[in-house]
């Protein structure tokens, strides 16, 4: 162990017993990251008029589809690691041993906000502008989990802050020598994540991101900070086209959809957005309505 270096946990630490349940330190760290983000998204949408538990009404479909959406596009992305002759394909729904992909899990979790929105008659960009920075803080959150599965680490590094990896370790590359230390890249992106949490609500108070445009920069910001990360990041098993990693060309469609979306809502939306909900879907409207079936 080098000074300054990072260990890895060791991997008595990565689970434990309660009874005849299994639990594994990356699941709570999922969890807790999911917890945090509900809890920052509802103060966020109650300050701009969403009604108390909106969020819950809507993670109720957002959660299990991008838990689904995850599991599905690492499983995609990584294909020699499930299907080869001999596989066990349990392996596939084995979330708990990690590879959990953040951009399938915004695809399904879309496709789940979408719904539990259009139930609520919230505007789902309204919904994804509250949701912004809360969804940097769970990132930043989940990939303490990386850390404890030893996954999520970058090329060879001589800096004293590299993460040590312990040559008995499926991940450690072939041909490196013991005592190898590696970019801790799920440090980065915890930084990289946190600093973008600051810039969005900075931004904020400057001027109005609304309609689509505080997900608009959540998209750019977290593609530019993956798309650099992934390319040092050591990973593979990873399925590649053109010789590029699924993931930065994942990170640089983010980053074209967060340009889009900004664009295109700057210039449709001009006028400041009075509320968060549909025309006459708003709790108030809603209370109006029924006061006014009521018999005299």
């Amino acid at each position: 162990m080098r000074p300054l270096s990072i260990p890895s946990p060791d991997p008595i630490f990565s689970q434990f017993q309660v009874g005849p349940l299994t639990i594994h330190i990356y699941a709570l760290f999922i969890l807790t990251g999911i917890i945090a983000a509900v809890i920052i998204t509802q103060r966020r949408l109650s300050a701009r008029g969403g009604h108390p538990g909106a969020v819950l009404d809507v993670i109720i479909w957002a959660v299990p589809l991008g838990i689904v959406g995850a599991r599905f596009y690492h499983v995609f992305t990584h294909g020699g690691d499930y299907f080869y002759p001999g596989a066990n394909l349990w392996n596939v729904i084995a979330i708990w041993d990690g590879g959990n992909a953040l951009y399938g899990s915004l695809l399904g979790g879309a496709v789940g906000a979408y719904i539990g929105c259009r139930r609520l008659g919230i505007k789902l960009w309204s919904f994804a502008d509250a949701l912004a920075p809360a969804m940097l803080v769970a990132q930043a959150i989940g990939r303490l989990g990386n850390w404890f599965n030893h996954e999520l680490f970058g090329l060879p590094t001589t800096l004293p802050w590299g993460l040590e990896i312990l040559p008995t370790d499926t991940m450690f590359p072939d041909g490196l020598p013991a005592g190898t230390l590696f970019h801790p890249l799920f440090l980065y992106e915890m930084i990289w994540n946190l600093i973008g949490v600051g810039i969005i609500l900075l931004l904020e108070r400057r001027i109005a991101l609304r309609w689509g445009k505080a997900f608009a920069l959540y998209l750019i910001w977290y593609g530019l900070g993956r798309s650099w990360l992934e390319a040092i990041r050591i990973d593979p098993t990873s399925d590649a086209f053109l010789g590029i990693p699924a993931n930065i060309w994942a990170s640089f469609a983010a980053i074209a959809l967060g340009v889009i979306l900004f664009v295109v809502q700057s210039r449709r939306h001009r006028e400041p957005e009075l509320s968060i909900y549909r025309t006459g879907r708003d709790p108030a409207s809603q209370d109006e309505a029924s006061s006014e079936e009521q018999p005299a």
